[in-house]
């Protein structure tokens, strides 16, 4: 039997696996259990250790706000990250931190959809990394840090600076990339100042606009302790609350938000009462605003998002098709930019129903604006965008969830047979999806390695585009209708109504 691969990291030895032509290392602390005295606080140095330390299984995730059964509770040694490499031995080789959080409620590097196998195989080192979310990560304490979860990140990125030229990577050529609530945690880290230095390039797939005032941050916040029984909103009441009935309070919390929508407003619309803050600390201002005002500067991003962002949002809840003229109109009311946003998107798609409005204003609000807006920003702030909108429809359910949100993930990783990809994309990949795995996985390769999407860049004039679909092609942006609607409007914090 092949001797298993060792890495010396600054905090020890570690001891991995081999795996289909490529070596595994998962469970790493990139710093210590966020627990007891730590709870709530920034992320701790990880202790050294003496010896070999085995790096053969994920470490456990912080507790997922979701509405399904996740499980019986793990550990709580949640900060830590896998590295997956070609070959240890190798040098100057490029780097992707994938960052798998969703709805900053769920964050799980262990999601097979993230197998690093086809990338690295391909000769990139990949690291996933574990992060806190929800209320350990997000909510707004008087007594702690804001935005714990982008701390958390950030101590990641670090610990790859350190030491992933060890596992063969180049510290100097890593890009940080994510989809969804991760793509909204990359789009942070473009603009926060403690990030600098610590990423070359980009790459966010289906952005979305959620942040939060500190005003409405701390109402929330309030609202969930006052629903735990703790006095005060503070890291000091809820400390000895056990982080699986705190995510669960929250997971209740989320699915009644419809009840604040008179004081909360456009929050409610999101199905997450906890979102990162604009707390003028950690995170001074959105990232739309900061690379417009130059007071960010742009780099090397890949970004984009699918077509029917909302899809998969109706589908699973059941509401497809059975969206009213009522719904349409609050969705237009607290979602379309003001003050003329609603009659704006009615003369757009004189033609649309209800079903398709709500589909359409929430793809824009939620993703498709946001995303479409960072390309933008980014290069006028004198970086480099591509950017992409994903067609082409999921085959299962006769087509019924379109070009939904995150069906562009499992086809990046080529992870087609991987629960979600299968639930997505069929157990039997047709050779369309094939394809149009093997484009977008050489397109992150080369933009990994390179910088390079393999089409024109994003530049006012033109809006260039590449729109993947069974036959690829470039073309002008082709939400021009959304865009017009949306433009001199950048995603602004949920405030208080």
């Amino acid at each position: 039997m092949p001797e298993q691969p060792r890495v010396r990291t600054t905090e020890g030895v570690v001891q991995g696996r081999r795996r289909q032509g490529h070596a595994v290392f998962r469970g790493i602390p990139y710093a210590q259990p966020p627990v007891g005295a730590l709870r709530f606080a920034a992320p701790a140095p990880p202790h050294r250790w003496e010896g070999t330390r085995q790096a053969a299984e994920f470490g456990p995730v912080v507790p997922p706000s979701l509405p399904v059964d996740v499980g019986p509770p793990q550990g709580t040694d949640w900060l830590t990250l896998n590295v997956g490499t070609p070959d240890p031995g190798a040098a100057g080789l490029p780097v992707l931190v994938w960052i798998p959080v969703g709805g900053y409620i769920s964050a799980a590097s262990s999601d097979p959809m993230y197998d690093p196998a086809a990338l690295a195989e391909a000769g990139l080192v990949v690291v996933t990394v574990n992060c806190r979310v929800g209320a350990e990560g997000f909510a707004f304490l008087d007594d702690a840090p804001p935005n714990r979860g982008f701390l958390d990140q950030i101590a990641a990125l670090e610990w790859v600076q350190r030491n992933i030229a060890a596992f063969g990577g180049d510290p100097g050529q890593v890009t940080v990339a994510g989809q969804s609530a991760g793509a909204g945690s990359v789009a942070a880290l473009l603009t926060m100042r403690r990030a600098r230095g610590l990423f070359r390039r980009a790459i966010a797939h289906s952005v979305p606009g959620l942040y939060s005032t500190p005003a409405l941050a701390r109402q929330v916040t309030a609202a969930l302790a006052d629903r735990l029984g703790a006095a005060t909103p503070t890291a000091a009441a809820l400390r000895d609350t056990d982080p699986w009935r705190l995510a669960a309070e929250l997971t209740s919390f989320n699915a009644g938000l419809h009840a604040h929508r008179e004081s909360w407003g456009r929050l409610t619309e999101t199905g997450t009462a906890l979102c990162p803050v604009i707390d003028g600390e950690v995170l001074p201002e959105t990232p739309w605003s900061a690379l417009a005002g130059a007071r960010a500067s742009g780099t090397e991003l890949l970004v984009g998002h699918t077509r029917d962002e909302f899809r998969l949002f109706s589908v699973m809840s059941g509401r497809q098709g059975t969206f009213t003229e009522q719904d349409a109109r609050a969705a237009l009311e607290l979602l379309a930019p003001q003050p003329h946003g609603a009659k704006a998107y009615r003369a757009a798609f004189p033609q649309a129903g209800p079903e398709e409005l709500v589909e359409t204003v929430y793809s824009d609000a939620l993703f498709r604006m946001p995303s479409q807006k960072l390309a933008e920003t980014n290069a006028a702030a004198g970086g480099t965008s591509y950017l992409f909108e994903l067609r082409w429809t999921a085959p299962v359910l006769g087509g019924a969830l379109g070009a939904c949100h995150s069906l562009d993930v499992p086809l990046a990783f080529g992870t087609l047979d991987s629960p979600i990809g299968a639930r997505l994309i069929g157990d039997e990949p047709t050779p369309e999806a094939i394809a149009l795995a093997r484009e977008l996985k050489e397109t992150w390769i080369r933009f990994v390695t390179t910088g390079d999407a393999g089409w024109a860049a994003y530049r006012p004039g033109q809006r260039l585009t590449r729109v993947l679909d069974a036959e690829s092609e470039t073309l002008p942006y082709p939400e021009h209708a959304s865009r017009r609607i949306w433009e001199g409007h950048s995603p602004a914090p949920f405030d208080l109504s």
